[in-house]
């Protein structure tokens, strides 16, 4: 049978009437079905006709399961967008934004505190949140290439963890209205956790992205760290009403490393002083009951008091809160 096909097709004076030509069924549209690639050539094995895929975060045919078995496919459900409903870490909340309403006592300065979930790693993908720390701006659209990622993000809140491609991807901050505020290549590595801070520039604004990856805290401890991202503030000092420096001239855009806590009741305070901070590598033990309420010989220009639970991983944020100078609020991210 073989020599019979090379034979007929080795000659060429041979018209298509006399070859018997198939007739050419016409493409369909993209996106259609139509005809396919017609299977192993020269055989008469028919072939299967191709499902086109469909649009992204529609539903449609997915990885078949095991190749070569009759093993069938279970049905992928896609994901929602970055900030709207869907399939969440249940928490405490009933939806997958930061409620941004749940207040902690403090002295002089509030804060207010955000639950979120650090600890689950997704395989060849970066994990990411976004901060508003852009004082005196309306509420922004955030979009991670073609993706909306968070749809509204009011200044001093954040968005939760949301996955991200690894690789470079354009971040582009957007107003309500569509207006492009700012937009920015930036690298994600994958299994790596980070939060990306707008913020307040001289021209406007940037993108400070801030790595959120640290080792679990184990034996009850917890993990702690303070970042200044109030542009209107100098460089500060966080200390504690006993003396003990825990953080030492903190400057705009810099974000101190994370420190083990003893859970308790702490009471901090920015100030600037002269004073040497503790040895970094120091854990924070709690403080004197005594210690409470009683600030320390400085002058202060805000503080936070926090009452630290055990086994979570804190960021307080200091975000300006007024166009004076030093005037500050915490915002503080806890993540299980």
């Amino acid at each position: 049978m073989e020599q019979n096909n090379f034979s007929r097709c080795a000659h060429p004076a041979q018209s298509a009437r006399s070859i018997g030509a198939e007739p050419v069924i016409p493409l369909p549209n993209p996106g259609e079905g139509g005809p396919v690639y017609p299977g192993d050539m020269g055989t008469s094995t028919p072939a299967e006709p191709v499902i086109p895929l469909p649009n992204p975060g529609e539903g449609g045919p997915v990885y078949p399961g095991d190749m070569g078995t009759d093993t069938p496919a279970e049905p992928v459900i896609p994901l929602p967008n970055p900030g709207e409903g869907g399939p969440v870490y249940p928490g405490n909340n009933t939806g997958n934004m930061y409620p941004g309403h749940q207040h902690w006592g403090c002295g002089g300065v509030c804060g207010t505190i955000l639950p979120g979930v650090i600890g689950v790693v997704w395989p060849s993908a970066a994990k990411v949140r976004f901060l508003n720390a852009a004082y005196n701006y309306p509420a922004f659209r955030i979009f991670v290439g073609n993706t909306r990622f968070v749809n509204l993000l009011n200044y001093a809140s954040a968005s939760t963890y949301g996955r991200v491609a690894t690789g470079y991807q354009t971040v582009t901050v957007t107003g309500a209205d569509g207006y492009i505020y700012i937009q920015k290549t930036m690298l994600f590595q994958a299994n790596s956790a980070s939060t990306i801070a707008i913020i307040n520039t001289a021209g406007g604004m940037d993108l400070l992205q801030i790595t959120d990856s640290t080792s679990l805290p184990t034996n009850g401890f917890s993990n702690f760290r303070i970042g200044n991202l109030a542009y209107n503030s100098g460089p500060l000092d966080v200390l504690m009403s006993d003396g003990r420096v825990v953080y030492s001239d903190l400057r705009y855009k810099e974000i101190g490393a994370f420190k083990r806590i003893v859970p308790g009741v702490y009471q901090f305070f920015y100030a600037d002083t002269n004073l040497m901070p503790m040895p970094a590598s120091m854990d924070i033990e709690t403080l004197d009951s005594a210690w409470l309420g009683v600030y320390p010989p400085h002058e202060t220009f805000g503080s936070l008091y926090i009452n630290i639970a055990s086994n979570a991983v804190y960021s307080i944020y200091l975000l300006q809160s007024g166009s004076g100078r030093n005037n500050i609020q915490n915002l503080i991210l806890m993540d299980r």
